[in-house]
């Protein structure tokens, strides 16, 4: 699969597995030779202003088919907090 469909696969499989709405792609990285790991980024709980939306990031891995693999949340911030992980 190209990388745009795996992206679009990761996006679709994680809404469908955790009823949330799918959201941003922020990462694609292949981990080792038979599977690619996309990193995606939706909100979990929305609040207003939307700036205090509770965002999830997950690591939906899928086979170099499209299969699912694994779901994992990875972490969860504000929609604000721009800075993250830069130190």
């Amino acid at each position: 699969m190209r990388p745009l469909e795996l992206a679009q696969q990761a996006t679709q499989q994680l809404s469908e597995m955790t009823g949330l709405q799918s959201g941003r792609v922020t990462g694609l990285d292949r981990a080792g030779d038979d599977r690619w790991v996309v990193t995606v980024e939706v909100v979990e709980l929305a609040r207003i202003p939307s700036t205090m939306d509770v965002m999830g990031t997950f690591e939906v891995t899928l086979s170099v088919g499209g299969e699912l693999v694994g779901i994992r949340r990875s972490g969860r911030h504000r929609r604000s907090e721009t800075n993250r992980g830069t130190g």
